[in-house]
């Protein structure tokens, strides 16, 4: 039997891709706060936190979305080998960034989980957090991920969340009921 220090110590990265306004951070939260709830010791690493700190000065190329995924990875990583849940609500566009830092994973021999918020980009633009999908279709920016930018979707995700079939709570439960099948919670 392990004990409760044990478990909270247990350490892993849980990667949540997904498209803008897919409900990545959200479900990032509200796990977050699950989690901590149970002595687990946690971490949300944001992508526009991230953006505006870790990556200050990448712009949106294929090269520099490849550089901040790598930086996260790198972040979260560290953190999970610590004992820490990472918590990583970020886009991740490309499923050969993502692999990288899956592999990265692997050699420090950390936990890490794909999730893919399988959220449709029409859901997405209803969403629309933060007026990107309005921007676009304004014509005020371009390189919008999922409208006229590339998004890879996971082939084989450890959980693929169909976040506008349920609610927030119902999709929380799902990827905790995965981290305790992992031994994670």
């Amino acid at each position: 039997m392990t004990t409760h220090q044990e478990i909270s110590m247990t350490g892993a990265t849980i990667w949540l891709t997904g498209l803008p306004s897919a409900g990545k951070t959200t479900l990032a939260r509200e796990l977050a706060g699950k989690l901590r709830g149970e002595g687990h010791r946690v971490e949300v690493l944001d992508g526009d936190e991230i953006r505006e700190f870790l990556s200050a000065g990448l712009g949106f190329t294929r090269e520099d979305r490849h550089t901040n995924v790598q930086r996260i990875g790198f972040v979260a990583e560290l953190l999970a080998s610590n004992g820490v849940k990472a918590l990583v609500p970020v886009i991740a566009p490309y499923a050969d960034s993502r692999e990288a830092v899956r592999k990265r994973h692997q050699t420090e021999g950390t936990a890490y989980l794909e999730v893919h918020v399988a959220t449709p980009v029409e859901v997405c633009s209803e969403r629309d957090v933060k007026g990107l999908y309005a921007k676009q279709a304004a014509g005020e920016i371009s390189g919008l991920t999922g409208v006229d930018d590339p998004y890879e979707a996971p082939e084989s995700p450890d959980l693929r969340i169909e976040s506008h079939t349920q609610t927030v709570q119902e999709s929380a439960a799902a990827l905790y009921e995965l981290l305790t099948e992992r031994g994670l919670a």
